[in-house]
């Protein structure tokens, strides 16, 4: 868990809530390590809650069922998103959109919170346990491995919210900005769905393995001959470029009516060229997570075509290292944290920190 900006993340015991009407609890096996856990552990959206504890691509086994809990028995394998909670009778959520959740208690996010009523921070997957309502927990096809599901939680579902919304199918073309956690995932997802996919790439080195991914053309975008040969090509952009960025040169590459969907980049963009937008009637939007439905559905998707994020396990105690490596794009393309190595690594446990937590029971260390 991250203590503080800037400090790196180091190890805290706690204790769960126990299990209440209508949840399920998991004891975590696999969590993976998205950008966004990178930019919350370092506020770089200037909204942490400390003590945070990141990780919202968790999957493990049903350790136990609440009262009245009908989809899941002990024993089952369960996902959980980037979602715990939510009102459940606002318009969203009737939709199957709970990220839009406009009602009372609105979306309670997995990690950093805050929980409804009270206000509590909440913990996320980098951690042995958690509890979660029913209508949250994701059901892993059998066809796909444990550590193999996880990034989908939230990698899969980020990438095929857009291209579902926007209609993506046969005949049309896909291009997908930034091919690293997210990006890799759209690549398939989209080839799945009968498009064309164009993958836009900054490091020309990556072209190799992300043709392998079934991309129908890599381009860098410093190939200005390439670039000029595909502009007003594309009828869809996924951009999961996670930072601030040259949003123009994209939107040449895009025809006429098109959009460019925006699920990475919460920073902003500096001078973004109107014009190109006005004149080819291209519009840029955004697009956050998707529904617990979609998620299901992304998951089936991906169990059916045979999708698997390529992933890299790690060790807990090997966070850091691997946040550094995320940040200089030096992985290929998800990290993925076996949570065995940290119910076994007893010295993590001996230099635990103790914090106060009413939400989740009395904390020791």
């Amino acid at each position: 868990m991250a203590r503080k900006k800037p400090a790196p993340l180091g190890p805290l015991k706690f204790e769960r809530r126990d299990v209440r009407a209508g949840e399920i609890g998991i004891e975590i096996s696999h969590c993976g390590v998205c950008h966004s856990d990178l930019h919350q552990a370092r506020d770089d959206w200037d909204n942490t809650v400390w003590p945070c504890i990141p990780g919202h691509e968790i999957v493990g086994t049903v350790t136990e069922v609440g009262e009245g809990v009908t989809r899941f028995k002990v024993g089952d394998r369960a996902g959980v998103g980037c979602m715990v909670n939510s009102c459940q009778q606002c318009d969203q959520c009737k939709m199957g959109e709970e990220q839009y959740c406009s009602g009372p208690k609105s979306c309670t996010l997995t990690y950093n919170g805050p929980n409804k009523p009270d206000g509590s921070n909440t913990y996320g997957g980098y951690s042995t346990a958690i509890a979660v309502r029913e209508e949250f927990a994701l059901t892993i096809p059998e066809a796909i491995d444990s550590e193999h599901a996880a990034p989908i939680l939230c990698a899969g579902i980020t990438t095929y919210q857009p291209m579902k919304y926007f209609g993506l199918k046969e005949g049309m073309t896909l291009g997908v900005a930034g091919i690293g956690g997210l990006g890799h995932m759209a690549v398939q997802i989209g080839k799945a769905l009968g498009a064309r996919v164009v993958a836009l790439t900054t490091s020309s080195e990556k072209k190799d393995a992300i043709a392998k991914l079934g991309a129908d053309a890599v381009i860098d975008i410093h190939d200005e001959d390439a670039m000029e040969e595909n502009a007003m090509t594309l009828d869809l952009m996924v951009n999961t470029i996670p930072y601030k960025h040259d949003l123009n040169p994209y939107l040449a590459l895009m025809k006429p009516k098109s959009q460019v969907a925006v699920v990475g980049n919460f920073l902003g963009f500096d001078d973004l060229d109107t014009a190109t937008m006005v004149f080819q009637h291209v519009g840029v939007t955004g697009s956050l997570i998707g529904g617990i439905a979609d998620t299901q559905e992304v998951l089936d998707l991906c169990g059916k075509h045979g999708i698997r994020p390529e992933i890299e396990m790690i060790r807990m105690d090997e966070i850091n290292t691997a946040f550094e490596r995320m940040q200089e794009e030096d992985v290929r393309f998800r990290h993925v944290i076996d949570m065995a190595s940290l119910r076994d690594d007893r010295d993590a446990a001996d230099k635990a920190v103790k914090v106060a937590d009413p939400e989740r029971g009395e904390v020791v260390g």
